[in-house]
């Protein structure tokens, strides 16, 4: 078989009734040079036959890989360690990809791509056509991660396809005791200090948020999972480019540590003295945080009832 260029990787967990969308899409796919790799992290509902049953069709090629539950963060490491082609990117089990995208990612790279490029920063639209977040500014031919929020102030959720080799090469997400949630951000700061990524403001994922997801569910996930957090905002205290961006980092970092009872916060800091004066800042959060992890307890609690 002819080596492919892109692997579109799939975290699964009890997607069953969603990842079929992602399937359909890909055998759609206007060019062939890709393999899906899907992680299942630990499904108990079907999702394996279901794969099993597209392997045994061969309309694409798929790998299958199953573990146990180990979080988003888990998955990817997964993927990581057993992507083979030059390219990646993540389209999640709730999302698709438009028919055109695997093409238009591959002729840009092998127009302008080069060990120069990390990889290609997309765009990111919902079910309805509309575009989440910004786009890249015209005329913006290639940037950072950390740029785009920093310099050209874009929000919103963007699809990022990278280099492999720089994905294996930078530190797998690290797994804490009792959590399942360590933010993607991880590797892309560390990748961001070295490379710039090509700018292709075109739509390569169509996403649909689920009421239990990560994204619809971040102050749950923002309060269960605080050594994964503060692991990342020491990061981000360390890689940020300005200092506003660091000092939000202590703020959240004093909150997490609050969390977790660390009593060596401000030890533990890479910025000890804005740690410190954050502290008063950090306690507000801690207490917002804990109160709309409550408020929301309470509106499932009511929701049953009714």
């Amino acid at each position: 078989m002819e080596a492919k260029t892109l692997t579109v990787f799939t975290p699964a967990y009890n997607r069953a009734h969603t990842i079929g969308r992602t399937y359909e899409s890909l055998c759609r796919q206007t060019l062939k040079d890709f393999e899906w790799l899907v992680v299942d992290d630990g499904s108990t509902d079907g999702t394996r036959a279901l794969v099993e049953g597209w392997i045994e069709e061969g309309k694409i090629p798929i790998r299958y890989i199953y573990q146990e539950n180990q979080g988003m963060h888990g998955a990817h490491n997964t993927a990581y360690a057993n992507i083979h082609t030059e390219l990646n990117t993540c389209i999640d089990s709730d999302d698709y990809m438009p028919d055109d995208a695997v093409e238009l990612i591959v002729n840009l790279w092998r127009e302008k791509g080069s060990d120069k490029y990390a990889g290609i920063i997309g765009l990111d639209y919902d079910l309805e056509g509309r575009l989440i977040g910004g786009r890249v500014p015209d005329g913006v031919t290639e940037c950072t991660t950390s740029e785009l929020s920093e310099i050209y102030h874009v929000g919103g959720d963007k699809k990022f396809v990278y280099r492999t080799d720089l994905m294996k090469a930078t530190p797998p997400y690290p797994l804490f005791e009792g959590e399942r949630y360590v933010s993607l951000t991880y590797k892309y700061v560390f990748i961001a200090l070295m490379y710039p990524m090509l700018v292709l403001n075109k739509p390569l994922c169509m996403v649909e948020y689920q009421t239990d997801g990560s994204s619809m569910n971040m102050w749950k996930q923002y309060w269960n999972n605080p050594q994964g957090f503060a692991f990342l905002r020491k990061q981000q205290m360390l890689y940020a480019r300005y200092y506003k961006k660091r000092f939000m980092c202590c703020i959240h970092y004093v909150s997490h540590s609050l969390r977790i009872g660390n009593r060596h916060f401000l030890r533990e800091s890479p910025m000890p003295v804005s740690t410190f004066l954050a502290i008063p800042l950090g306690v507000a959060l801690y207490l917002y945080t804990r109160h709309k992890v409550r408020q929301g307890a309470l509106m499932k609690i009511g929701n049953k009832k009714n």
